[in-house]
């Protein structure tokens, strides 16, 4: 396992992370004792940061992960999130009061005194030029119940805004084979401003693991079955926003470029590492097979040159009418 430097914390975290949304829920069917076996054999793989949030299961996943902390003496980082318990969802709700009653019960859900990273959960745009917010943010961290603070985004729009926050640390942000954009302004103001990269959705909720085939059936509960046109969030949270059949087009263009005893996912994971912006990427995982799997890909030689061009191209064509200019 590699390790990079998250933003200013001082931190050094695995290049493979843990994304704990998976294990919360809207996955499909999941079991208290797999994700258990997965988190503790990500630790075992020398994983050493999770990424939840109070919503995933409402609070299911954060437990788990204090669970964790309380098997293992190994110590390891948690990022959780805020904002998405508000109904409605909308920039008014960031309040004060609200904010920390959503942080008082994650400390209650993870069993500690200061969580290690608290990213505002996707808030509505207008919530960037809002700067209250992260004065409130500030004094959290000053009175101890946050170390630090960053945010997780929907759009590059939002993450340009974000970073001129100087508490800020981290940016969340898709960014994978199918959601290119960030990497063209983005990642360099935040390599200038120390600003730590978390790329999310790595794998395209599964779509870049080629498993998929187009009669594909999900679980009503798993949000790939319901969220595909953004019924429910943000439609690039399932399947990147990419239309499913025009996903599964572009798996075919990628899978002849996978190297020699490497699976497409772990390709995918090794695409995004070639990036030296990014600190990490949170695949998910609910089996302790799938951890193995993604942790594989920090071990996946550099690609080439022609092969990043040839996997840009397939992007170029099939790809970036649909998602580039939305997020």
């Amino acid at each position: 396992m590699d390790y990079r430097e998250l933003g200013r914390t001082g931190w050094r975290v695995s290049t493979i992370s843990f994304g704990a949304w998976a294990i919360g829920g809207t996955w499909g069917s999941i079991s208290d004792d797999e994700s258990m076996a997965a988190l503790h054999r990500a630790l075992e793989m020398g994983v050493n940061f999770f990424d939840t949030a109070d919503v995933y299961g409402d609070g299911r996943s954060e437990k788990l992960l204090a669970r964790l902390k309380r098997d293992c003496r190994d110590p390891f980082f948690v990022a959780t999130k805020a904002g998405r318990r508000l109904n409605p969802h909308v920039a008014g709700g960031y309040t004060k009061a609200n904010l920390t009653s959503f942080i008082e019960r994650s400390l209650k859900n993870l069993e500690t005194e200061s969580i290690d990273l608290l990213e505002l959960h996707c808030p509505p745009t207008e919530v960037y030029y809002q700067p209250e917010v992260f004065g409130w943010l500030d004094e959290l961290v000053e009175a101890g119940k946050l170390r630090y603070y960053g945010v997780s985004v929907e759009k590059v729009e939002e993450a340009l805004k974000a970073i001129e926050y100087p508490g800020v640390q981290s940016v969340q942000i898709i960014f994978n084979i199918f959601r290119q954009r960030p990497a063209e302004l983005f990642f360099s103001e935040a390599q200038r401003r120390k600003v730590g990269i978390l790329a999310r959705l790595p794998l395209s909720s599964g779509m870049l693991t080629g498993k998929f085939k187009s009669d594909a059936a999900f679980e009503p509960d798993d949000h790939r079955a319901f969220n595909r046109h953004g019924e429910e969030f943000d439609r690039g949270e399932t399947f990147s926003g990419l239309d499913f059949s025009l996903g599964l087009k572009a798996v075919e263009e990628l899978r002849p470029l996978v190297p020699a005893d490497s699976s497409l996912a772990q390709m995918a994971l090794r695409w995004i590492l070639m990036f030296p912006e990014v600190t990490c990427a949170i695949p998910g995982a609910k089996r302790p097979a799938q951890v193995e799997e993604n942790v594989k890909g920090a071990d996946v030689p550099p690609l080439s040159d022609e092969t990043m061009k040839k996997i840009r191209s397939v992007y170029d064509s099939l790809v970036k009418d649909e998602v580039h200019h939305r997020w």
